[in-house]
């Protein structure tokens, strides 16, 4: 039987460096080219309070303080640890291209890349601007040609805005200083990891990969910078015993040439949960002579997501998804994972409490952390950060979505599509739009991120916005947050499913948010969020009571604990109308304390007793087969009489 594909042809090596830096790993584990510099680690830096730096010189002078870059100036790990509203910093570092470089060709053109900065970024070189970006979670880039060659030393210059009041997404950082209820310090600034490569004037930019099951198949899209006569590009798939199937095509016809590759039945293996059997993928481009100018790494895996009625299928068997909220926050570092392992740790948690994927909340995940996924078998669900667009605003005025919203998901789709772990989408999250209202811009923006996904990925089920106002009547996916603590009302409240009347989120005065259910797959995205802070309980005379939050009533003691999770999960994995849910939350972050974990990752709980719980759906699964068994055996017997 064909091996799975080994590690260590997955992933790159780090970057070489004469000393250590930090998060060295390779960004782009989807799109990989052996020449590479990693520029994290010590820039000069400068807070710009007033946003005036424009005018005072900034830009040409040096600055006078320092960070670690790629660690957001409020995180500790930074150096700054500056956790106020930052509404301008800025960045400045000389950077000496390697000589070897030269090696791709005469022509060749330096790639900088930045892999996310919070929120609205210019880039300078040599005093030259050479990008603009608006988005706090999504990659740009800058093609230095004409500035930059190997060999040379330059200077880049950063600039953040990261205004207080702008109508921005930013996830679950507030807009008010102090942390509270479910909104955390915020990110301003690089927070993911700054890079250059060298590539030649026509080169690959990132394979789209998509797979057909049904045919055993990978269908690559190769987008190009551009075509030259007699240039060809090929796709080789292998795996552990070696190639498995190559296609070749011309590159002097199509900005993006499309191949299918087929591969032989005896070497098929589907990613699955638990399953997660990779391929490796290698495009390269060749000249007219047959000498290869630029060659990509990549992997892929052969995974299918279908609906039957109310069933979401993987490969086309039913999988139900026990799925946790991961916020993606560490205590010293935020938004970005102190280091890769940690990463890793994310996903080795979740499974070892039983879960089988994640639902990635309010923020685009670094690319690693889907990298690792697709390794493991863990099955994700990718989000927007949309919340915070609303400034000051109140509840009234919650949402105030704008065009870019629809630009910035579009950039975290196209980074994504490849990853075999994504197995559904959730472009808005808990948007509050009046049924009765007229028409409002959110009501355009949702639906154009909802056929903004569907144009981009239609191998993927999306959710047109999770939670409360369901407002694309063709939506693939119908879903509910319900945090009800008492088990009882939580299965009254969800017996409607059954009548195709499902729980579905209403204003306070019971009208509805949503336009009527049409029947899709259904589950529950959040539930739960248990309340538990064992050293407060602890504190009988209750001083610390007030510093956590949680929903509902906090529970008593651990047993109490156990006792409400094993009530409502089992209330969810007896619905077999049901596909899955969405447990609140893998740890808690800062003050919130709902999590099956502590925010610094160590246990509170018998993760052994919430694994067990979970278990219950192995049983749940088999007592179905045997009952559709004695179906069939029965239909059988039927007919043979």
């Amino acid at each position: 039987m064909t091996q799975p594909l080994p590690l260590e042809l997955l992933d790159p090596p780090s970057a070489p460096t004469a000393h250590d830096i930090p998060r060295p790993e390779y960004p782009r584990p989807q799109a990989v080219r052996e020449r590479w510099l990693n520029l994290n680690g010590e820039w000069e830096f400068e807070i710009d309070q007033g946003d005036s730096g424009l005018e005072r010189g900034l830009r040409e002078r040096p600055l006078t303080g320092s960070i670690t870059v790629p660690f957001a100036p409020e995180s500790e790990l930074s150096g700054v640890g500056n956790t106020d509203f930052l509404e301008a910093v800025w960045y400045r570092r000389e950077v000496t291209i390697p000589a070897e470089w030269a090696a791709v060709g005469d022509d060749h053109h330096v790639l900088l890349h930045f892999g996310a900065v919070d929120h609205d970024t210019t880039v300078w070189v040599d005093g030259v601007e050479v990008v603009r970006h608006r988005g706090g979670f999504t990659p740009f880039s800058a093609d230095l040609h004409g500035l930059a060659r190997a060999g040379d030393t330059v200077t880049v210059v950063v600039r953040a805005r990261d205004p207080r009041d702008a109508v921005q997404a930013r996830g679950k950082q507030a807009t008010w200083y102090a942390n509270s209820h479910c909104n955390y310090t915020r990110t301003t600034g690089i927070w993911q990891t700054v890079w250059m490569e060298p590539v030649p004037a026509v080169h690959a930019r990132r394979p789209r990969i998509t797979p057909d099951v049904a045919s055993s198949a990978f269908d690559v899209v190769v987008p190009l910078s551009a075509n030259r006569r007699g240039h060809t590009v090929s796709v080789t798939v292998t795996d552990a015993d070696g190639e498995v199937a190559r296609a070749t095509a011309r590159a002097d016809l199509d900005l993006a040439p499309a191949l299918r590759v087929v591969v032989p039945e005896e070497r098929v293996r589907l990613w699955g949960p638990g399953e997660p059997n990779l391929y490796g993928v290698l495009v390269e481009i060749r000249d007219a002579a047959g000498d290869v100018v630029d060659s990509v790494r990549s992997y892929a895996g052969l995974r299918s997501v279908s609906i039957d009625g109310k069933a979401l299928r993987i490969n086309g068997e039913a999988v139900f998804q026990r799925l946790v909220l991961d916020q993606g926050y560490w205590p010293e570092s935020l938004m970005t994972a102190p280091t890769d392992a940690a990463l890793v740790r994310d996903i080795e948690l979740g499974l070892a409490a039983g879960f089988n994927g994640a639902r990635l909340h309010q923020k685009v995940f670094e690319e690693r952390y889907l990298f690792h996924a697709d390794r493991l078998g863990y099955l994700v669900w990718g989000e927007f950060g949309d919340w915070g667009a609303s400034g000051q605003g109140t509840r009234g005025d919650y949402q105030k979505p704008t065009a870019s919203f629809v630009a910035q998901w579009l950039e975290a789709l196209e980074r994504d599509h490849s990853h075999p772990s994504i197995v559904g989408w959730c472009p808005l999250n808990e948007t509050f739009q009046d049924l009765h209202d007229r028409i409002t811009v959110l009501d355009d923006v949702t639906r154009a991120m909802f056929l903004a996904t569907k144009l981009a990925d239609p191998t993927r089920p999306v959710i047109d916005a999770s939670g409360y106002s369901h407002r694309v009547l063709e939506t693939d996916v119908w879903d509910s947050h319900l945090y009800e603590q008492d088990v009882e009302r939580f299965a009254e409240l969800l017996r409607g499913l059954a009548d195709g009347a499902p729980w579905a989120n209403r204003r306070e005065d019971g009208a509805a948010w949503s336009l009527p259910y049409r029947g899709q797959p259904y589950f529950v995205s959040e539930y739960g969020g248990i309340w538990w802070n064992p050293e407060e309980a602890a504190d009988a005379a209750g001083d610390a009571i007030d510093e956590s939050w949680g929903y509902g009533q906090r529970v008593a003691d651990e047993e109490e604990f156990h006792a409400r999770f094993a009530g409502l999960t089992g209330v969810l994995l007896g619905d077999p109308l049901m596909f899955g849910y969405c447990y609140t939350q893998l740890t808690d972050v800062f003050q919130e304390q709902n999590g099956i974990y502590r925010f610094d990752r160590s246990e509170k709980l018998d993760v052994s007793r919430i694994r067990a719980v979970q278990k219950q759906v192995a049983a749940v699964e088999a007592a179905e087969t045997d009952e559709a068994d004695e179906a069939d055996e029965a239909d059988e017997a039927t007919d043979t009489a």
